[in-house]
């Protein structure tokens, strides 16, 4: 089954440009005024998240504070599920955005999440999912626990599997996703041992790229391309970039089956189960 992946956002937890920073990129990623240059418009980045469509289905991964203004701009007018990564900010905090899209569905829009992502959307959107308490129009949603036991749990979603892949981000553990010849492993600082193999065979992989230099809690640019060279796959994405790489600059310099993503940027891939082998 053929799917396109449309990155939503690719930008790190402050967005680019980042607020108060007068920095190259940050400037190029604004409209110029008067004696600035020509704005670099892949400079401007969300916050990270993507969508994946394959036979009339639509699939988010994150939907983080962002998520409105990138649904209007891809014209998101229907969604049938939405798997997140980890509980942070910038990947659950436009949750409820969903409750539009909910509304149209005769069914709860699913969400899956592991215990600790599931725990903190509980506790931050309490008006959704607190029994007896449920604001009157809040989303939609029916929120399912994915184990997080390794090997990883899969999800079902209208033909195709969504295996979780355990990823290191600073000191947790969270959630990465392989679906059909892709994966997607926003918030990466490590990958586990036990990982590799469920990655193997990939034609697409999509990681953290945070920046030049190293970071505690996230994958910087040389420590991604050498889990692209450690991995194989046919072509790779860098999501989550900051400020500190230029877009234009960075993809000159990276290897040609590597680039920087963009927002808005499209890819196409085989999602089918077969191919996660």
């Amino acid at each position: 089954m053929q799917a396109t992946l449309t990155f939503l956002g690719t930008g790190t937890s402050m967005g680019v440009p980042t607020l108060g920073c007068d920095c190259a990129v940050c400037v190029s990623a604004v409209s110029p005024g008067p004696g600035e240059p020509v704005p670099s418009p892949h400079n401007h980045r969300t916050r990270p998240s993507v969508l994946i469509a394959w036979e009339g289905h639509n699939v988010v991964i994150d939907t983080g504070p962002d998520f409105h203004a990138q649904a209007v701009r891809e014209r998101l007018r229907r969604l049938d599920a939405v798997l997140y990564t980890h509980g942070h900010a910038d990947h659950i905090l436009g949750m409820d955005d969903l409750r539009p899209l909910s509304f149209h569905s005769h069914i709860d829009l699913p969400l899956y999440a592991d215990d600790p992502t599931a725990q903190t959307l509980e506790r931050i959107f309490s008006y959704t999912f607190a029994a007896g308490h449920r604001y009157p129009t809040s989303a939609r949603v029916d929120l399912h626990r994915i184990p997080s036991a390794f090997p990883g749990a899969e999800v079902d979603l209208f033909g195709a599997q969504f295996l979780r892949v355990p990823v290191t981000h600073g000191r947790q553990t969270i959630t990465g996703y392989r679906f059909g010849s892709a994966a997607y492993l926003t918030d990466l600082s490590d990958l586990p041992p036990e990982s590799v193999p469920l990655l193997a065979n990939l034609d697409v992989l999509i990681l953290d790229a945070l920046r030049p230099d190293p970071h505690p809690t996230h994958s910087h640019l040389a420590k991604s391309i050498s889990i692209v060279e450690q991995l194989a796959p046919r072509r790779a994405f860098f999501t989550h970039i900051s400020h500190g790489l230029d877009h234009d600059s960075t993809n000159a310099a990276l290897p040609p089956h590597i680039r920087l993503a963009h927002d808005g940027l499209q890819i196409t891939f085989d999602i089918s189960p077969e191919n996660e082998s």
